[in-house]
C-alpha cells in the first residue's frame, strides 16, 4: 500500500478509536438507565452495534459477489470473503451480548424465539459460507458459487428484522407505532448513544475490513511470486 493509504488508514483507526471510546463513556455514564431492565439494558448499545455492522457486512458480501459474478475480478472476491470473515465476527459479538442481556430479563441464555431462530440460522449461514471458501481457496468455481450462496444468504436479513413483527415472539419491536407516528421508544439520549455505538462498530468494521483485504492481497502476490518461480 502507498504513503497515502497507509495515512488514511491510520486516520480511520484513529477516529475508530475516538467513536469506540465515546460510545462507551455516553452508553455508561450518559444515556439514562432503562425503567424496566436496569443496568443490564445498557448492554443494548454494543448489541444494536454489533448486529449493525454484521448486516453491513453481510449486505457488502452479496454487493461484491453479484460485482465478482459480473467482472471475474479477484478484488471483489477479495472483499466479499474478508467481509463474511468480519460479518460472522460480528454476528458472533450479537449472540453473545444478546444471550448476556437476555438471562437477567428473560432468565434464560436462550429461548427459541423467532426473531433469535432467523438470526442464528443467518449466523450458520455465512459459517457454512467460509467453510466452502475454505475447500479450495483459489479455485474460481468455488468462488463463483461462493458468490451466490452469498447472495443468497442475504435474503435472511430482512427476514430477522421483520420477524418479530411478523411472528410476535418475545424480542422487542424497536420501532413501534402509536399516535405520534413510528417511534424508537428511547429517549434523546439513547439514540444518541446507540447512534454513537452504531457508527463506532459500523467505522470498526471498515478498519478491520481494510486490514483484511490487504492481507488477501499480499497472499495472492505470494502465490503468484512463487507459481512464476515454479514455472521458470
Amino acid at each position: 500500500m502507498t504513503r497515502n493509504s497507509d495515512r488514511w488508514l491510520d486516520l480511520l483507526g484513529l477516529a475508530t478509536l475516538i467513536f469506540i471510546g465515546v460510545g462507551l463513556y455516553m452508553a455508561f455514564l450518559y444515556a439514562q438507565t432503562e425503567v424496566n431492565m436496569g443496568l443490564v439494558y445498557r448492554i443494548f448499545f454494543f448489541h444494536m452495534g454489533s448486529i449493525a455492522a454484521g448486516f453491513f457486512a453481510i449486505l457488502l458480501v452479496a454487493i461484491a459477489g453479484i460485482a465478482y459474478l459480473k467482472t471475474n475480478s479477484r478484488a471483489w472476491d477479495r472483499i466479499a470473503e474478508s467481509s463474511a470473515e468480519i460479518g460472522v465476527v460480528f454476528c458472533s459479538i450479537a449472540l453473545v451480548t444478546g444471550s448476556i442481556w437476555a438471562r437477567p430479563i428473560w432468565g434464560v441464555w436462550w429461548t427459541w424465539d423467532p426473531r433469535l431462530m432467523s438470526f442464528l440460522i443467518l449466523f450458520l449461514i455465512y459459517l457454512a459460507y467460509l467453510m466452502l471458501r475454505a475447500t479450495a481457496r483459489d479455485d474460481a468455481r468455488v468462488a463463483r458459487f461462493s458468490a451466490v450462496f452469498g447472495i443468497i444468504g442475504f435474503l435472511n436479513v430482512p427476514i430477522v428484522i421483520m420477524s418479530a413483527r411478523i411472528w410476535r415472539g418475545i424480542s422487542p419491536v424497536l420501532f413501534r407505532e402509536d399516535n405520534q407516528g413510528v417511534t424508537l421508544g428511547l429517549t434523546p439520549q439513547m439514540v444518541q448513544t446507540l447512534v454513537v455505538c452504531i457508527v463506532a462498530f459500523l467505522l470498526l468494521f471498515f478498519y478491520l475490513l481494510a486490514h483484511r483485504v490487504r492481507l488477501e492481497t499480499l497472499r495472492d502476490e505470494l502465490i503468484a511470486m512463487k507459481r512464476a518461480r515454479a514455472a521458470r
